[in-house]
C-alpha cells in the first residue's frame, strides 16, 4: 500500500502551556501515523518483531509545523511513499512522506509536513524467526549507522584526560548535558529511540536558556512568552544503548532578524575512550506571546533573550549533568 491516511488527536500530555501542542507530541502524532501506515501495508511493528526479528525504528524525521495544534483536535494523517529516484537506490531506509491537516474556521488546513525514514533493524539477541518479509528486505540492516557523508556526522573524539562535557563546548557558544539513559526512554530492550531523542531536544533547550538567565518559567511569569518551535530534524548515526551516559550538546548556529534562532543538537556516549556520535539534529526556535487562552503571536527577541540566546549575558557554564 503506498497511501494510507487516519485520523489521530495529540495526547493530552503534550498540552503544556494553555491548550497547545508541543513540536515534540506533534512528531509523536507523526509517529503514529508512519505505524499505521505499517500496519494497513500489513507490517504490523509488533508482528514484525514477534515473527521476524525486526526493530521498527524510525532513523530520520524532518518536521515543518505550519499551524499550532490545540488539545481537542482531529487530525488527518496522510502518509505516502517516496519512490527511489533510480532503481539502484531501492536500498537503505524506507523513505515516507506524512502531512497532517486540521479544520480551521471550517476549511481544511495543513498543520504539519513531515519527511521520514524507516529502517528494520534484525534482533541481535537470537531467537527463532521467520525469513525476513521480501518487501522490507530493502530496508533491513544488521545496525543502524548512517553514513558521514549524508549526516554531517563527526568522526569519534578522542577524549584523554578531558572532561566530555568541557571537550564538546570549548571555544562555541553551547551547553551540554550528561545524562544516564533510562528503560524508558529505549525500545526493543536496548536501544534508544526517536521518542527519546525528541524528549532530549525538548529538554536541552529547557536547560539551556535556564543556564543563561532566561528560563522558561521566568519568560512566561515577566512577560507572558513562551518558546515555539516550527522545524525540527533529528537523524541516527548511530546506536545509544540502555544506562550508557549521553552527552547531549545544544549549539546555537544563527539569529535571524531577532525573530527566530537555528541550533543544532549533538548526542554521544563514550566508548572505549572516545566519543561517539549516536544523533544529530537540528531546531528552529521562537518566541510568542500569550494573547488569551486559545490565541498567541510571534514576537521580536528583547535584548535579555537575545543576550541569552547569543551568549551575551546570564551563566555560560556551558554543562549540566543529570
Amino acid at each position: 500500500m503506498t497511501t494510507t491516511s487516519v485520523s489521530l488527536r495529540p495526547r493530552y500530555e503534550g498540552s503544556n502551556i494553555c491548550t497547545w501542542i508541543g513540536f515534540k507530541h506533534v512528531n509523536y502524532m507523526v509517529e503514529e501515523a508512519v505505524l499505521d501506515h505499517l500496519r494497513q501495508s500489513g507490517f504490523p511493528a509488533g508482528q514484525l518483531y514477534e515473527r521476524f526479528g525486526l526493530c521498527t525504528d524510525i532513523v530520520d524525521l524532518d518536521t515543518k509545523i505550519l499551524t499550532a495544534f490545540h488539545i481537542d483536535d482531529l487530525a488527518q494523517a496522510t502518509v505516502s511513499r517516496v519512490r527511489p529516484e533510480s532503481a539502484t537506490q531501492d536500498g537503505g531506509p524506507l523513505k515516507l512522506l506524512v502531512e497532517l491537516t486540521v479544520e480551521r474556521d471550517d476549511k481544511t488546513v495543513k498543520a504539519v509536513k513531515s519527511k521520514v525514514s524507516v529502517s528494520f533493524r534484525l534482533d541481535p539477541h537470537g531467537f527463532d524467526a521467520e525469513p525476513v518479509p521480501a518487501a522490507l528486505a530493502p530496508h533491513v540492516v544488521e545496525r543502524i549507522a548512517a553514513p558521514a557523508k549524508t549526516t554531517g556526522a563527526t568522526a569519534p573524539i578522542p577524549v584523554g584526560d578531558a572532561d566530555p562535557l568541557d571537550l564538546l563546548t570549548a571555544g562555541r557558544n553551547a551547553f551540554a548535558w550528561a545524562w544516564r539513559i533510562p528503560y524508558f526512554y529505549c525500545h526493543f530492550t536496548e536501544r534508544v529511540q526517536m521518542s527519546g531523542y525528541l524528549r532530549q531536544m525538548e529538554e536541552i533547550l529547557d536547560l539551556f536558556v535556564e543556564d543563561r538567565g532566561a528560563s522558561i518559567k521566568t519568560l512566561l511569569d515577566e512577560q507572558n512568552w513562551i518558546p515555539v518551535v516550527p522545524h525540527s530534524r533529528i537523524t541516527f548515526t548511530e546506536e545509544a544503548n540502555m544506562e550508557e551516559t549521553l552527552y547531549t550538546v545544544f549549539t546555537v548556529e544563527e539569529v535571524f532578524k531577532k525573530f527566530t534562532f537555528t541550533a543544532r543538537m549533538d548526542c554521544y556516549v563514550l566508548r572505549d575512550g572516545e566519543l561517539v556520535q549516536t544523533a544529530t539534529g537540528k531546531i528552529t526556535h521562537g518566541w510568542a506571546v500569550i494573547e488569551n487562552r486559545k490565541d498567541w503571536s510571534l514576537v521580536n527577541f528583547d535584548d535579555r533573550l537575545i543576550g541569552a540566546i547569543t551568549g551575551k549575558a546570564g551563566s555560560l557554564s556551558g554543562r549540566g549533568v543529570s
